[in-house]
């Protein structure tokens, strides 16, 4: 690896994190529990199209651990972890099968699995099945930020204006 690709790597896991972060300390955007913007997910996406799908990986797994570490509950860990990897995994076939210009659609998907990972663990974590009829709510949540998300991810690619990785 070259020491352009690791300065990059480590730029992307801390815009990521200063995201997370950031994002932590504001009101949520409507008064319901478990819907956010997702902010770093825009960085997840963008590397998605920018590294190799394992890099994008490692900056997903070190963005939850230390965010959970530094601002998060023990118990969010788990939360974080199981939607960033089953949002990954469905992000990574949806980059297979669409275009870069339908980055937006990739994302609601990414944001709709997160939202499903979350409420599986919901449901094994407090034994209590009927928590699933929340996903109808964090469906419609996970579209609308995944677009928002999907959106900005795209204008920040357009942005760059060569190749950051050969």
């Amino acid at each position: 690896m070259t020491a352009k690709r690791l300065t990059l790597l480590a730029l992307y896991l801390t815009i990521a994190l200063i995201l997370a972060i950031f994002e932590a300390q504001l009101p949520p955007p409507v008064p319901i529990n478990g819907i956010k913007l997702g902010l770093a997910n825009i960085v997840i996406l963008s590397a998605l199209y920018t590294f190799s799908k394992k890099e994008a990986f490692l900056i997903l797994i070190l963005r939850v651990i230390i965010v959970s570490f530094f601002a998060g509950q023990p118990m969010s860990f788990l939360y974080s972890l199981v939607g960033g990897i089953l949002s990954f995994i469905v992000m990574c076939l949806c980059t297979k099968l669409l275009k870069p210009e339908q980055m937006w659609v990739t994302s609601v998907f990414g944001a709709v699995f997160h939202n499903l990972g979350q409420i599986v663990v919901a449901i094994i974590v407090t034994a209590t099945p009927q928590i699933a009829y929340y996903m109808i709510i964090l469906t419609a949540s996970g579209i609308i930020t995944g677009i928002f998300t999907g959106i900005c991810a795209g204008l920040l690619l357009k942005r760059i204006k060569e190749p950051l990785i050969n």
